[in-house]
């Protein structure tokens, strides 16, 4: 069987491993860990003098980092998660893909139900075809006054109902959706969600304190894992000392382990310092980086979409209209990362919360480099650039690579 063994700095779950070695056969790793090792990696793997082997190394300083995973992603390369075709949906994935991302997830935005349903449809028809790994659902049911980039005349009541139908729609693949716990049914969706082992994620909400932890803890009872708080400050009221608000509920309810908080951490959405503190406050299991990438992402300014809303890019910022909220970003997972690391976030924190957090988050076994783990990965250089992207074991072509 094909071995391949990849040097480099190798991130693992126990840390950096300065001169290291990822040792892949039969689409997944087999060893991770100190390149003085390899002899032992051999015997692990079953190897035998004069296997089938390719060897790759990373650029002087650079790195092997299991394959991000994007849980909040809207499209990429000109193409959106949204409409009735499978194949926008898998060519935006694919887009991520070239830049690093080996895991996306896509975000359907809130929209009429009939157009809800065919891109929830689709999203799962890409799943199926390998193209994305799973559905989120942002919204509809979100406040009015937070729906920041989200079209209010698509905004609707909590619906059980049609909770179960966008479901049924995923056949599975919907694994996360952002809701405001405040809106009247709330409770009633959150239920049906957690009795599908879907993840509740509060977000474009107005809620209390109070309330953002009580809900974040019932998930975690009832769920089994954390919560998720979607792009932590966006799109919620401002911490206050007099309001908390959901920003404290929600880093309360991190800090207690019931949560994790999505940050877009682009350097646009959130200033740097405010990045590094919350991961100092909580740490990298805790925090999930996300690029809430839209259809701009990797292309030139210009007009794009949102769903149903028309977006304007201005030297890479993507908003509505000339001065209106932002609307989604517009960079990929490993751009985040080396925004993170430019903050003074240390680079394995930085990587954690891009790969086996998000990973943790929707319970699927990639974004880590340990024995047994998914062949999913990238090899970097010493600025996180990726030079080199597996999936699956299979290489993907150098030509898609762009900084």
């Amino acid at each position: 069987m094909r071995q391949t063994r990849l040097r480099g700095r190798v991130v693992t779950p126990e840390g950096v491993v300065d001169d290291g070695l990822v040792v892949v056969s039969g689409g997944a790793v087999v060893y991770a860990g100190e390149s003085a090792a390899a002899g032992t990696a051999e015997q692990q793997t079953g190897g035998t003098p004069g296997q089938d082997r390719a060897a790759v190394e990373a650029p002087p300083g650079g790195f092997v980092i299991a394959g991000p995973v994007d849980v909040h992603n809207h499209g990429g390369g000109g193409a959106s998660f949204a409409g009735a075709d499978p194949e926008a949906f898998s060519r935006a994935a694919a887009h991520h893909l070239g830049r690093g991302t080996t895991s996306v997830v896509a975000s359907v935005v809130a929209d009429a139900p009939e157009a809800m349903l065919a891109a929830v449809s689709a999203g799962a028809d890409a799943a199926e075809r390998d193209g994305v790994v799973a559905v989120h659902l942002e919204g509809p049911f979100l406040a009015g006054a937070r729906c920041g980039a989200q079209d209010p005349r698509h905004l609707r009541p909590p619906d059980p109902g049609l909770t179960r139908e966008l479901l049924a729609a995923g056949r599975g693949r919907v694994r996360v959706m952002t809701l405001a716990p405040e809106l009247a049914g709330a409770d009633e969706v959150v239920r049906v969600l957690l009795d599908e082992g879907v993840v509740p994620a509060v977000g474009h909400t107005e809620a209390d304190a109070e309330l953002v932890r009580r809900t974040l803890a019932g998930v975690r009872r009832e769920l089994g894992r954390p919560g998720l708080v979607t792009h932590l400050f966006n799109a919620m009221p401002p911490l206050h000392h007099r309001r908390a608000g959901p920003v404290a509920g929600a880093l309360r309810a991190a800090a207690a382990g019931d949560a994790r908080v999505e940050l877009v951490a682009d350097g646009v959405h959130l200033e740097d310092e405010t990045v590094a503190m919350v991961f100092e406050l909580l740490g990298p299991e805790r925090v999930v980086l996300v690029t809430d990438a839209m259809a701009a992402a990797g292309m030139p300014d210009g007009h794009y979409d949102l769903g149903p809303r028309g977006v304007r890019v201005v030297d890479g910022v993507a908003r509505l209209g000339d001065d209106g909220p932002l609307a989604g970003g517009t960079a990929h997972l490993l751009d985040v990362v080396r925004q993170c690391v430019g903050a003074g976030v240390d680079a394995a924190a930085a990587v954690t919360a891009a790969t086996r957090t998000p990973a943790e988050a929707l319970g699927i076994d990639v974004g880590t480099l340990r024995p047994g783990a998914n062949a999913d990965l990238v090899v970097t250089d010493a600025a996180l650039r990726p030079t080199g992207v597996m999936r699956g074991a299979g290489w993907v072509e150098p030509e898609d690579f762009r900084s």
